[in-house]
């Protein structure tokens, strides 16, 4: 009986991602902590851009938090904030473009000289470590031009893995889907189970009639 709720459990609830292995997470992080320092550099204390794009980063990350972890119920949620994440992106990205284009400064496309550099540093590197130690050197045009280059790799890779999840969910359900085929395989497993039992007491019975049958004719 446990092994079998054992598997009804395992067929109800999903196993939980490990959000801290997701790049996208990373890079988000990297995000939100980068945004946090460059906010503090060169925006204005007061100005109402620095909590807004704090803010921003913050929800980036932790909706990806909680969508892996109401994910083991409900992968419709899961898809959910992962959408909130992404909203919470690309208003991000929208607060770094327009950063540049109030002030001037460049934004590097493919033909710009540092672009290939840039683009190579933030494919190679997902974790804080790799970022922080420049947050105090690079200066603002620079800082933006990663930020702008990493909302855009979280967004794809966040794409790319919705997808994937809504394929699965396709082929297996929600939640109420997979307690239904826990449930039905959990009664299939039962009457398994007493025709078993009933084939073991009939021959148990026939076996008792012939030793009763064989008593008899010595008696």
């Amino acid at each position: 009986m446990n092994d079998e709720s054992g598997n009804a459990e395992k067929q109800v609830l999903r196993k939980q991602a490990n959000w801290e292995d997701l790049y996208f997470y990373q890079k988000s992080n990297v995000l939100y902590q980068l945004t946090f320092a460059f906010t503090r550099r060169f925006l204005t204390r007061g100005d109402r851009t620095v909590d807004q794009m704090v803010q921003a980063a913050r929800s980036g990350k932790q909706n990806i938090v909680e969508g892996s972890a109401d994910g083991v119920t409900s992968m419709e949620m899961e898809l959910k904030l992962l959408n909130v994440a992404r909203s919470s992106i690309k208003e991000l990205k929208e607060d770094y473009e327009d950063y540049l284009t109030s002030r001037h400064l460049e934004r590097w496309g493919q033909s710009h000289v540092r672009y290939d550099g840039m683009l190579n540093f933030c494919r190679r590197h997902n974790r804080l470590e790799d970022y922080q130690h420049f947050f105090d050197k690079w200066t603002d045009e620079e800082m933006a031009n990663i930020a702008l280059t990493l909302c855009h790799m979280v967004d794809k890779m966040m794409t790319t893995y919705q997808q994937k999840l809504e394929e699965k969910f396709v082929t297996e359900g929600g939640i109420r889907e997979r307690m239904t085929a826990a449930r039905l395989g959990y009664r299939t497993n039962q009457r398994e189970e007493i025709e078993r039992l009933k084939r073991e007491l009939a021959a148990a019975n026939a076996r008792i009639a012939q030793l009763e049958t064989e008593l008899a004719k010595r008696g």
